[in-house]
């Protein structure tokens, strides 16, 4: 296997879980550094693989990386809630043969400083499309206490969201991530296993990147086409995007959609379009989690496409 700067979160569980499929086309719709693609394009070497990113920096990347496998490799550029439309009707439901989503910031990103996704960060960006027109500037400065406030309580999931977000009120303008983090410390929600400003970065993060939004827009793409029997898996890094998982999918399996008070069945018992192939998410394992502290909040869900 080719060198690579990083090891893909549970990289043996989507091999594994692709592992049976030996023809057609897999949609890596987070495309990012190429490491899931890269082992996947390795370990099914007779499939085709397109990949989709919004970051310029990470297709240079991966185009470079992917160059043993670029007769069986196309990259697409853009938002995935939109581009898999054009993949979908491109190549039709029956090549299609998995979709893989992992969802979140790269291991890269956070770690490039100018990028402003760390909290310690010198400046406040956070756009994984850097052409984007909203930034995490933006967010902090500009928007209302009742934004804020907004934010930081459903995608951060932080309790004193009210008197964090009165806080950044009284204290702006912000230029850094590192200036916005030291201030805001005192009232950061303490936790051992994560720093206090983890869950305040990624709620301005979700917001600038509209990552929920993306995220739905991609299960109802997927919903809404014609896939017969391909695979969806996706990796989610919070509960917020594995409820969605987890709910879409539980919905995609029902047969019978009537409401729960019903006597009977009336809506004719076929309305499920496949079925879950993980009752519980799969996790990394302890020697995952050692070699990359990321990969602890990691949870893979996998579900089978069977429309006739």
């Amino acid at each position: 296997m080719q060198d690579i700067p990083h090891i893909p979160v549970l990289y043996r569980e989507v091999l594994e879980s692709f592992q049976n499929i030996d023809n057609g086309v897999v949609i890596d719709c987070t495309l990012g550094y190429g490491g899931h693609s890269s082992m996947i394009l390795e370990n099914n070497p007779h499939i085709k693989l397109v990949g989709i990113d919004q970051d310029q920096t990470a297709i240079d990347f991966s185009t470079k990386r992917l160059v043993p496998f670029s007769q069986r490799v196309e990259i697409k550029k853009g938002r995935f809630s939109h581009v898999i439309k054009d993949i979908l009707q491109e190549y039709g439901a029956d090549q299609i043969k998995a979709v893989l989503a992992d969802i979140g910031v790269s291991s890269l990103q956070l770690d490039q400083k100018d990028r402003g996704f760390s909290y310690e960060s010198d400046n406040l960006d956070m756009r994984m499309d850097p052409d984007a027109a909203l930034d995490a500037a933006t967010v902090v400065n500009e928007y209302s206490q009742q934004q804020l406030e907004r934010i930081l309580y459903e995608y951060g999931e932080i309790k004193n969201a009210h008197k964090l977000a009165a806080q950044i009120i009284a204290n702006r303008p912000f230029y850094s991530a590192k200036e916005l983090v030291a201030k805001l410390m005192p009232f950061l929600p303490k936790n051992k296993k994560i720093h206090p400003a983890t869950l305040l970065m990624q709620a301005i993060r979700i917001e600038v990147n509209n990552e929920l939004g993306e995220l739905k827009g991609l299960l109802e793409s997927i919903e809404t086409s014609t896939l017969t029997s391909a695979k969806v898996a996706i990796i989610s890094f919070h509960s917020l995007e594995d409820r969605i998982v987890k709910q879409t999918f539980a919905r995609w399996s029902r047969s019978c959609i009537c409401p729960s008070q019903a006597i009977r069945c009336e809506c004719g018992n076929n309305h499920h379009i496949g079925r879950v192939l993980t009752k519980k998410p799969l996790v990394a394992k302890s020697d995952e989690i050692q070699a990359n502290a990321r990969s602890r909040s990691a949870k893979l869900r996998v579900f089978q496409m069977e429309r006739s």
